[in-house]
């Protein structure tokens, strides 16, 4: 997968986003490579960051992606899109609120679980999205909030 992710030596994550990609596996995937990515078959969850000295909310996942692969029951790939990225895939899913991650099928669109949540929202979320019928994003601004 090396022509679609980012080594993630080579990026400055925060700690917390090291620990969850060393925890489940998840490729750091730059916005030129995200299409080649979310296509691949199964489901995915894409984790969308921001910049942890401004934002401290999205950091929230970091804790919480790695407990919701294990819900999922293995086979779930886990793409992070570091800020960059995440600023120039998050409109095309029309995401507005903070922390977000999307799930897909087959790079189809499943659906968004934004906001943080409690952890019986964030796994009926996810189980309710993993059983989906792929469909569009609903409408909303695209305008990222904190």
């Amino acid at each position: 997968m090396t022509d679609v992710t980012v080594r993630p030596e080579l990026i400055d994550l925060h700690p917390l986003l090291a620990r969850l990609v060393k925890l489940t596996g998840a490729d750091v995937v730059s916005a030129d490579g995200y299409d080649r990515w979310a296509c691949q078959s199964g489901h995915a969850m894409v984790v969308f960051t921001r910049d942890p000295d401004l934002f401290e909310l999205p950091l929230d996942l970091a804790a919480v992606v790695p407990e919701l692969q294990a819900t999922a029951g293995g086979g779930l790939r886990i793409g992070l899109l570091p800020p960059a990225a995440s600023s120039a895939i998050a409109a095309r899913y029309r995401l507005a609120h903070w922390p977000v991650f999307v799930m897909l099928h087959d790079g189809k669109f499943l659906g968004a679980v934004e906001a943080t949540r409690d952890w019986e929202s964030y796994t009926a979320e996810l189980l309710r999205l993993l059983a989906a019928a792929p469909g569009k994003p609903a409408v909303g601004d695209g305008t990222p909030s904190a």
